[in-house]
């Protein structure tokens, strides 16, 4: 028998939908979240890109014209979201499988890999939004 009594126990319940906005979330959650966003904007984005891909070798004059609609800002933007999604879902995809072989299991080796993603695919996708961009 355990000397805790039933006060002292702890009491864990489950949050109520008016509670959301104020739970804390931690950052490996939040990585976990956007993980399965990305992935899943990937998957449902994937036909458009390959379609988008098959104009772009069907002949020169529609990969022109794919050309001018990647020219236009707001398609840029798109472009670099899905850069981010990309690398963001490869990186945590990394993590995953690092922790699938029992990789930074404990909880301050897990608090610093998810660190260590969003401190990796953040850049990256920085650096592709200023190549699509035109920076450099």
């Amino acid at each position: 028998m355990s000397d805790l009594t039933r006060d002292d126990r702890p009491e864990y319940r489950n949050i109520h939908i008016t509670q959301i906005a104020h739970y804390r979330l931690p950052l490996a959650g939040i990585l976990s979240i956007l993980h399965r966003i990305s992935g899943a904007g990937l998957f449902l984005f994937m036909p458009v890109l390959l379609w988008l891909f098959h104009l772009s070798l069907a002949s020169v004059s529609t990969y022109a014209q794919l050309q001018g609609i990647g020219a236009l800002w707001y398609v840029r933007i798109l472009l670099v979201l899905l850069a981010w999604a990309f690398l963001h879902h490869l990186c945590a995809g990394v993590r995953y499988l690092l922790l699938d072989v029992h990789v930074g299991v404990e909880k301050d080796a897990s608090r610093r890999s998810s660190v260590v993603v969003f401190a990796v695919s953040v850049p990256l996708a920085l650096l592709a939004a200023l190549k699509l961009f035109g920076v450099f």
